[in-house]
């Protein structure tokens, strides 16, 4: 299948630091080589007043700073980029005509990381009240409405990448979508536009973001990973050595998922149950002896095991090996803090889904370590 390459106008939903040294910074360095790609819209969608002073520092013209700081290919690495892909901040509470008239005209690719719970719909977003809402409460809501004023404009095609840390976030996303227009009763011929002019594909991030740089920016390893699932109609955001094109997400998914993920989800249940200082980082509390061992028998026992009854032992080890160095970077101050916000789902995602896939290959397995902590959330199902 053939890729359209020519990208346009980006809007992207969310201001996380996580975006700013990832997606923002992928598009300006292609911007730099010289690709027709960008600028980036970025809308806040959260309406958070604390989080104003953010906004109105995207369209700084002179751009912000993203440090990448860690270890590649065995030697330090510091350097400093000042991203300029960012071309103005706008606010969904105030700015949403500004948005509809932006993403109606102009867009060309949707980008979204709107958190952990950012898929969740209220019920003033149920029934037809978000078509009209100004704006929506969901990000779902929005982004239905946003699509069909799109389409009664015309209906230019587009595509949506997520970049949430959900499980075939695209295809969840249309789905919302797509349930969002048929509870409040549109017509038909816009739900097929939603299935075949919006390409909703999946994909997968990866890199660990430690620290903010106030009002905008953000301190960054080395390592990154964008993967981006094939589908017809699918336009690129850019070209990049970091993004990678893949037929199917699922192993690097399930690799960074029950993983790195489930990792830091495992040191965040520690540090919050047993009293550990409270801008611990995770490079500070593998320096304990005793926790470094209950992590790497986390790894060897329970979750590599996992992998191997899934014909993935040999991705797994060499991911694991990985993971431990980017847990110990020397140069990146990631606080367990931050690791432990929406704990819960976290579990959910992280545990309970990990020991269901195992059970699906016809294994299931003792790990009574990652089965005590699902069963510690009995929201998040226990397997």
């Amino acid at each position: 299948m053939s890729v359209t390459r020519k990208t346009r106008r980006v809007v992207q939903f969310g201001t996380s630091r996580f975006l700013q040294a990832h997606a923002d910074l992928f598009i300006h360095e292609a911007r730099e080589a010289g690709q027709a790609v960008g600028p980036v819209a970025v809308v806040q969608t959260s309406g958070a007043a604390s989080r104003a002073g953010r906004v109105a520092a995207f369209g700084a013209p002179e751009g912000y700073p993203v440090v990448i700081r860690g270890i590649a290919d065995g030697a330090p690495v510091e350097r400093q980029v000042t991203v300029t892909s960012i071309d103005r901040g706008l606010s969904a509470t105030t700015d949403w005509d500004a948005v509809t008239a932006l993403f109606v005209d102009e867009a060309e690719i949707v980008l979204s990381n709107t958190g952990d719970t950012g898929y969740a719909i209220p019920a003033s977003d149920r029934g037809a009240g978000w078509v009209e809402a100004h704006p929506p409460a969901s990000f779902p809501g929005k982004l239905t409405q946003l699509l069909y004023r799109r389409w009664q404009a015309g209906g230019r095609p587009l595509t949506v990448l997520p970049c949430e840390l959900i499980n075939r976030n695209g295809r969840v996303l249309q789905g919302l979508v797509l349930d969002l227009a048929g509870e409040a009763g549109l017509p038909e011929d816009f739900r097929t536009w939603l299935r075949e002019g919006a390409t909703f594909t999946d994909t997968l991030v990866d890199r660990i973001v430690s620290e903010p740089i106030e009002p905008v920016g953000a301190v960054a390893e080395p390592y990154a990973l964008w993967a981006i699932e094939r589908r017809p109609g699918l336009v690129l955001p850019c070209e990049h050595p970091c993004i990678v094109l893949a037929d199917d997400l699922e192993p690097y998914e399930r690799l960074k998922l029950h993983i790195l993920n489930l990792g830091h989800t495992f040191l965040a249940e520690i540090w919050q149950r047993e009293g550990r200082p409270k801008g611990e980082t995770v490079r500070e509390i593998l320096a304990d002896p005793a926790i470094r061992a209950r992590l790497d028998a986390l790894y060897r026992d329970e979750v590599v095991p996992g992998f191997s009854a899934r014909g993935m032992g040999a991705e797994a080890n060499t991911y694991v090996a990985a993971t431990l160095d980017r847990f110990l970077n020397p140069y990146l101050n990631h606080r367990l803090s931050d690791i432990a916000q929406n704990h819960v789902q976290k579990v959910e995602r992280r545990i309970p889904a990990f020991l269901a896939w195992v059970e699906e290959a016809g294994t299931r397995l003792p790990a009574p370590v990652l089965r005590a902590l699902a069963a510690a959330y009995p929201a998040s199902g226990a397997a």
